[in-house]
Formats: structure tokens, C-alpha cells, sequence
């Protein structure tokens, strides 16, 4: 089992920059693929940002593509989310998630991960 925290949100402005931390205990993260997802205030579903697999491919959300960045460094079993040209409405609770299955190609269904962080508030005003 791993446990998973994030860090590094918070509030910027739009057009500004944050980077997200996921760090991992218990087990190496190199044994999982990871993805991020965000949850926008007001009841809105959980929905896919971005997922790295165990070779380091990436894949993401049309929303983010050319604007945030998924990384890994299984040295020091963390997943990173560089944000960049931050828009308000990427204002959401953002978790990270590990995927343990063995898979083709990364999953973008959050009922697929297996493991989830508390999540770290990001607010972008305009």
C-alpha cells in the first residue's frame, strides 16, 4: 500500500504559475502509474488532468494540454504537476492517484486508481 500527499497549491493569479508535489510512502512509486485529477467547487465530478505511466509517458486532458506538465522522479518517489498560464477556471481541489494494474497505456478514470492523496486547494483569480 502507498500513502500519497500533496503539496504546493494555492492562490495565484491567472496567467501565473504553480508547481504541485505528490509524495509517496510505504511503497516506491516506480511500481505505479500515476495520475493526477481535479474537482471543481459546486458538486462537479472528479475529471482527469494528466497521468504519467511506469516508462514515463505522458497523456492530458485537452483542457491542460500545453499548459501543465506531469513529471515523476522515482528517486525521491514524487509526482510533479507544473501548471503554467493558469486560467480561473482551473480553480479545483486537485488530488494525485496511483494506478497499480499493469495497462497498455495510462487511465484517465478516476474509479480505476487505487490509491489518493487528501488534495491541495488551487484558486486562480481573475
Amino acid at each position: 500500500q502507498v500513502q500519497l500527499v500533496e503539496s504546493g497549491g494555492g492562490l495565484v493569479q491567472a496567467r501565473g504559475s504553480l508547481r504541485l508535489s505528490c509524495a509517496a510512502s510505504g511503497r516506491t512509486l516506480s511500481s505505479y502509474a500515476m495520475g493526477w485529477f481535479r474537482q471543481a467547487p459546486g458538486g462537479k465530478e472528479r475529471e482527469f488532468v494528466a497521468a504519467i505511466s511506469r516508462s514515463a509517458s505522458t497523456y492530458y486532458a485537452d483542457s491542460v494540454k500545453g499548459r501543465f506538465t506531469i513529471s515523476r522522479d522515482n528517486a525521491k518517489n514524487t509526482v510533479y504537476l507544473q501548471m503554467s498560464s493558469l486560467k480561473p477556471e482551473d480553480t479545483a481541489v486537485y488530488y494525485c492517484a496511483a494506478d497499480a494494474a499493469r495497462r497498455l497505456r495510462v487511465e484517465t478514470r478516476p474509479h480505476e486508481y487505487d490509491y489518493w492523496g487528501q488534495g491541495t486547494q488551487v484558486t486562480v483569480s481573475s
